[in-house]
């Protein structure tokens, strides 16, 4: 009779044990669904340079007194400036159309993660809006050596433009955008491969509005690509409306000193684009880019500090 009630007294204690478990299990996994849930209804944001920023100092040649200035240099500037991440532009890679040694690819992810600077994204320059289907499909092989380069990289996003709207082609918009598609459709593809989503710009040429950039990320329809948010290339009346309506489909950024376009004496509104991007939960990369004028005195080492103080102003608001 003894061995029975023990018997019963271990079988509740185990039983109890468990339910309990189980109970507090649910609860911790109920807690943790609804604190996700706050979490990704809030829009978080990291500040980056684009560096094309610094597009003249990077291209320029060095000298033996004057060595040349290159990334490496950069991630060291964006340290001092406390930048959280960088976006390494292709171009300013020595080898630049060419893709570079792995030594040498591994060194800037090396330097950059010392630094604790992230490496947000990469781009290249590519012309899918062309009628001439070799040069689109050069350019997409381009663009597939350069996917495998950012994913080396730890860049999560490369940089894809359209192409201007090629000469007698100017009421053919549709037309065109379907070269388009297909050629994002295929890198898309092979970004999903390698772990890296294309990210498709509006840079005024053939994408202007925000509707173009809309019907051409729905047509592409994959999750491995998105918008490259330039606020300077919307050719609207009110740009901002139409930064509103992307940042839905939007991957990283591009913001500007003036979203009226380069050269606009109407500076970004900051306090209002940093608003809409509250209200639009966005979360992830605000890579700032600082353009030369022509005939303008252009020092990035003072404009890229005072856009970011600007922003970080705005955000503190």
């Amino acid at each position: 009779m003894k061995s029975y009630f023990k018997k019963m007294h271990g079988f509740s204690l185990w039983f109890f044990g468990v339910t309990g478990f189980i109970l507090l299990s649910l609860i911790s996994n109920t807690s943790f669904a609804q604190n996700e849930k706050l979490v990704t209804n809030q829009s978080h944001v990291k500040l980056a340079l684009n560096a094309f920023s610094f597009n003249d100092v990077l291209m320029a040649k060095g000298t033996p007194e004057k060595p040349a200035f290159t990334l490496f240099d950069l991630l060291d500037w964006c340290a001092v400036q406390n930048i959280e991440a960088l976006d390494i532009t292709a171009y300013y890679i020595p080898t630049y159309p060419e893709v570079p040694s792995d030594e040498y690819i591994y060194e800037l992810k090396h330097k950059a993660f010392k630094l604790g600077i992230d490496i947000s994204g990469t781009g290249i320059r590519n012309n899918f809006a062309s009628p001439d289907p070799a040069v689109r499909a050069a350019d997409i092989e381009r663009t597939k050596k350069w996917i495998v380069v950012a994913s080396k990289l730890g860049a999560p996003v490369i940089r894809l433009f359209a192409g201007e709207i090629p000469k007698g082609y100017e009421n053919k918009w549709d037309e065109v955008a379907g070269w388009m598609i297909e050629c994002y459709k295929e890198c898309a593809a092979f970004g999903a491969q390698h772990g890296v989503i294309i990210g498709i710009q509006n840079h005024g040429d053939m994408l202007q509005t925000a509707e173009q950039c809309i019907k051409v990320v729905k047509a592409v329809d994959s999750k491995w690509a998105g918008l490259i948010l330039d606020t300077g290339n919307f050719k609207v009346a009110d740009p901002y409306a139409d930064i509103e309506a992307v940042i839905p489909y939007t991957v990283n950024w591009q913001v500007k000193e003036s979203v009226f376009g380069l050269g606009s004496p109407v500076k970004t509104n900051f306090p209002r684009l940093m608003k809409i991007i509250n209200k639009s939960k966005y979360r992830g990369y605000l890579p700032v880019e600082t353009l030369s004028v022509k005939g303008v005195p252009y020092d990035p080492y003072i404009l890229v500090p005072a856009l970011l103080k600007d922003l970080r102003a705005s955000m503190n608001e």
